[in-house]
């Protein structure tokens, strides 16, 4: 069974729920350029294997290119050996026969590492064919601690801001150090202004809300333990929540419809049953007078 963290299920949210951000992180990966409103479809995560089931982060179709993207928030050696396994999986699913002999389509992929900056721009392993020939599979690596606030702001890479703060988890002394605590401070509400500009104020309320609540959930993990920290950023991002605010406008929704629902079911019943108790009492009154005739006859006869 797969293990998964806050930062996978971040993730995975977005993908869910708000797809379409992850267009720009594609076009920058991938030099593409998908307009934002592309038509993306969610193909299965879950993938049977020898060894296995293993389940991948994110199965994208766009413009009939399969795309592959892992979240990794450690550094992990075996990543590439891993990230062919999945795209081995995912390739004999779009395995096609075509002129008379198959062809497997490997998906465009690459690692989204949350930690660490380190110089490379790819992961790969050789693999030795039994002819003696040699292929290699490379996949490029995306690595959130290069790209800076403005950056990811500028490019729309919207994708990656709730990762942001991770870069701020080695700060020991960032609420003491009067610099670092309003550097940090400006780049909340650097990014809660963004946000609030160009969702919020445009009429996207409800995207404006879940990236925010998403943001949060990543800033309460990562500074746990330093309540003036999280309460400072949540302050300035909007207060912290703990299910997403559209959500719970849903539910809420669901809530009062089925409170309507009771309250107009009882007032049919009510009004039923004042319908049957009418219906009964011209009954009775019918009886009443066919009981009346019915003696008056017998009495002249």
């Amino acid at each position: 069974m797969e293990s998964s963290t806050i930062f996978d299920d971040v993730f995975r949210t977005m993908l869910e729920k708000m797809p379409q951000l992850a267009v720009p992180l594609i076009n920058e990966v991938f030099g593409t350029s998908y307009p934002e409103d592309v038509k993306i479809i969610q193909k299965r995560n879950e993938h049977q294997t020898k060894n296995g089931r293993i389940i991948t982060d994110s199965h994208l179709l766009i413009a009939n290119r399969i795309y592959h993207i892992e979240c990794q928030s450690t550094d992990d050696s075996t990543m590439v050996i891993r990230m062919i396994e999945y795209d081995f999986a995912i390739s004999l699913e779009q395995v096609q026969k075509e002129n008379g002999r198959y062809r497997m389509y490997f998906p465009q992929s690459c690692v989204l590492y949350l930690r660490g900056i380190k110089k490379r721009d790819a992961i790969s392993v050789e693999i030795v064919m039994p002819n003696g020939g040699t292929v290699e599979y490379t996949v490029p690596v995306v690595q959130v601690q290069e790209f800076t606030c403005d950056d990811m702001l500028r490019k729309r890479l919207l994708f990656l801001l709730p990762y942001h703060v991770i870069k701020y988890e080695q700060e020991k002394d960032l609420d003491t150090d009067r610099e670092k605590w309003k550097e940090f401070l400006d780049e909340c509400k650097k990014i809660e202004s963004y946000l609030e500009e160009n969702f919020l104020e445009k009429g996207n309320e409800k995207l404006y809300r879940d990236m925010v609540e998403l943001i949060i959930r990543i800033a309460d993990h990562v500074f746990r333990d330093n309540e003036k920290v999280r309460k400072g950023f949540g302050d300035v991002m909007g207060g912290k929540v703990l299910e997403l605010e559209s959500d719970k406008l849903i539910q809420r929704g669901i809530e009062q419809g089925l409170e309507q629902g009771i309250e107009q079911g009882i007032a049919m019943e009510r009004k039923n049953t004042e319908l049957v108790r009418r219906k009964a009492e011209e009954a009775e009154a019918e009886i009443q007078r066919l009981r009346k005739l019915l003696e008056e006859r017998n009495n002249k006869q």
